[in-house]
């Protein structure tokens, strides 16, 4: 597999396939209705929640930066639609010039989110943005879904780290990405190299049971392993009878012995015997790393065990049972015409089946409560109150196609951390309920 295809600084390949079909049929159809060039505004939100979640964590963000400026349609790309005659030549050329020139607006990565919250905002022409909702739409969804799954089981791990274990269990892509959002949902390391290459997130590990059955005795491989990784590396322990591995890892690498690693069994049990074991030969000071089809329920089960972190795989990068966030790209205003003085109208498609859209552009912010904690999500239009002008949430991301609000990933992650840190207790528990912040909506004049 090249790196380019990890979307790496080597001949950086194009996003414009990653969208779906019909987005370049309406493009073709407005070229030829004269409305394409209309200015539109399109906002990315959630109607609802995950069930029995109580907030949403925005993901991937610094990933749709990259997505929108590499989205550039090149002459194999043109040969490609051309051949399968996905739409004629007039759209074809317009397409050859394509490039991303409007704005784009939305909360700043890591931030939390509730239904309705307009999380991003892009604005330009009609055939520019529409050609954007595929792309963004399937970043968004994944990274944010992966990214909440990773704030609950942070929120139950407390300060004992996590470390990402999940790329054997999704695609090898995904696999990438879901380690940068778990980094942005709190976990502290990734097994994933190519996460680590591709966005400098710290990366962890040492052995499979494969590495213990290779050898004539279990002694034999942490001895190796020791040999080759020195005293502070992590050994496994649960390959034949865990308290006979304790005993010969602790002799084999003495009470320096970094960490063992238990993989199965009940891991409260085994945990606490571990621990008494450890601390009866000398090996005080050697952690224990529990890992093994965890989801947040698991370790927070744990949370009295004398576990000093985690390894978690599965649950993650499957969104622990919600593998998306139902985010949508919907058109709220438009103008009348191509001019670009041309006012904007909102727009909304006839609420049916739930399906409730609010037109106009929206602003948005969180009222807070006396002692300063978040206490309501409001979204409107129109001139925004005095009192929520400093409160705004949406932040500028994009500026005439050029990006303009790239961010270390690192501060990303201290974003959701204080932002998790500011919302009702209630958040954190895991309990299924409604989501911690009511979502109340401001509606200005008709032409916002």
């Amino acid at each position: 597999m090249d790196v380019a295809d990890f979307g790496l600084p080597v001949d950086v390949p194009s996003t414009a396939l990653f969208t779906d079909h019909y987005e370049l049929t309406m493009l073709q159809a407005a070229l030829k209705a004269g409305t394409a060039e209309r200015r539109c505004v399109f906002e990315v939100f959630t109607r609802r929640l995950p069930e029995g979640r109580r907030y949403g964590v925005l993901a991937g963000t610094g990933r749709v930066l990259d997505a929108v400026e590499n989205f550039r349609f090149e002459p194999a790309v043109l040969g490609y639609l051309r051949e399968h005659r996905v739409v004629d030549e007039a759209t074809l050329q317009w397409l050859a010039g394509y490039r991303f020139r409007g704005d784009v607006w939305g909360y700043p990565e890591g931030e939390v989110y509730f239904p309705g919250s307009p999380v991003m905002r892009v604005e330009g022409s009609f055939g520019e943005c529409v050609l954007l909702e595929t792309v963004i739409l399937s970043i968004l969804n994944h990274d944010s879904a992966i990214a909440a799954a990773a704030s609950r089981m942070s929120s139950a791990a407390g300060d004992r780290p996590l470390i990402e274990m999940g790329a054997r269990r999704t695609h090898e892509l995904a696999a990438v990405a879901a380690s940068r959002a778990a980094y942005v949902g709190g976990f502290a390391s990734t097994s994933d190299l190519a996460a680590g290459f591709r966005y400098g997130i710290p990366t962890v590990g040492t052995s499979a049971h494969a590495f213990t059955l290779l050898h004539d005795r279990e002694r034999d491989a942490f001895q190796a392993q020791v040999e080759s990784l020195g005293r502070g590396t992590t050994l496994l322990v649960d390959t034949y009878d865990v308290a006979e591995a304790v005993r010969a890892a602790v002799e084999v690498a003495g009470p320096e012995l970094g960490a063992v690693r238990i993989d199965s069994g009940d891991l409260l049990l085994v945990a606490h015997r571990v621990r008494q074991q450890l601390d009866e030969l000398g090996a005080r000071d050697t952690r224990i790393v529990v890992t093994s089809d965890l989801d947040e329920y698991a370790i927070a089960s744990l949370a009295a065990a004398p576990v000093d972190a985690y390894g978690v795989g599965t649950q993650l990068v499957t969104g622990s049972g919600h593998p998306t966030c139902s985010m949508v790209y919907k058109l709220v205003a438009r103008a009348e015409s191509a001019d670009l003085a041309a006012p904007l109208t909102p727009v909304a498609k006839k609420a049916s089946g739930g399906k409730t859209s609010v037109g106009g552009r929206k602003w948005a912010a969180r009222r807070l409560d006396a002692d300063g904690a978040a206490r309501t999500e409001v979204v409107g239009t129109g001139p925004v109150p005095p009192d929520l002008a400093g409160r705004q949430l949406l932040v500028e991301l994009v500026r005439d196609g050029k990006a303009v609000g790239r961010e270390p990933l690192d501060a990303v992650r201290d974003r959701h951390a204080a932002a998790r840190a500011n919302l009702p207790l209630s958040a954190t528990q895991l309990s299924r309920g409604e989501p911690v912040l009511p979502t109340e909506y401001v509606h200005g004049p008709s032409g916002s």
